[in-house]
């Protein structure tokens, strides 16, 4: 279930935080039957990993303690469903409006709306620094993205992979996402851009073949 399951005590802990909300380690010592010092070891790891932070309680009598509670990082250990709620709004979404081409401008829309938040990021540099910052940009958004100038057939050109794809299952259904994110790229890169790999399509990966356009105006299509 968790990304720490090699260590049940902090699991254990997680699971606690995340049904009971914020708690004092003598309330964690209590619910588990160990001591406050091997609790407060193992929520100095956690918090050292970024997965609890306090806060100061301020009580009747005595003085405050500190309270741990989950932060959004750990919160995303836990399992989601925000793939299966996305696909659901959107198929509700063509049902309510009898529209099969809604999604296709959802995706557009998005696209626009991304081009104009990162464009002054790509605007300076060559194709190298543009793939680069693109990268950067991808990894942000959680598509563990990596890049390399090409060799042998993929001389002269750039080769952007992401390994992960947040959208997938979206983009499994519905194509488009897929389609907007490469004309995406190309309108970021100013250049021409190819996919001949997608996690969408069974792919290992998603990758791109980017190289610098002929001045010919045109650009090749998938």
């Amino acid at each position: 279930m968790f990304a720490i399951d090699n260590q049940p005590t902090r699991a254990q802990l997680l699971h606690m935080l995340k049904m009971s909300g914020p708690l004092m380690v003598s309330e964690m010592a209590d619910r588990l039957g160990i001591t406050e010092m091997a609790v407060r070891r193992h929520l100095s790891a956690m918090e050292r990993d970024g997965l609890v932070g306090t806060t100061l309680v301020r009580q009747a009598m005595g003085r405050p303690s500190h309270a741990y509670s989950l932060t959004d990082k750990a919160h995303g250990l836990f399992p989601t469903n925000y793939h299966g709620l996305a696909l659901d709004l959107l198929e509700e979404l063509e049902a309510e409006l009898r529209d099969s081409d809604v999604v296709r401008r959802i995706f557009d829309r998005r696209k626009a709306k991304l081009a104009r938040r990162y464009r002054d990021r790509m605007r300076d540099g060559d194709l190298r620094e543009k793939v680069r910052s693109l990268a950067e940009i991808q990894n942000e958004a959680g598509y563990m993205a990596d890049w390399e100038a090409g060799g042998g057939e993929t001389e002269g050109a750039y080769i952007l992979d992401e390994y992960n794809c947040p959208i997938a299952r979206v983009a499994g259904r519905y194509g488009h996402a897929c389609q907007s994110e490469l004309e995406l790229f190309r309108e970021l890169l100013d250049a021409d851009v190819e996919r001949v790999e997608c996690i969408a399509e069974n792919g290992r990966r998603c990758r791109y073949l980017i190289r610098e356009r002929d001045g010919s105006g045109e650009t090749d299509r998938d």
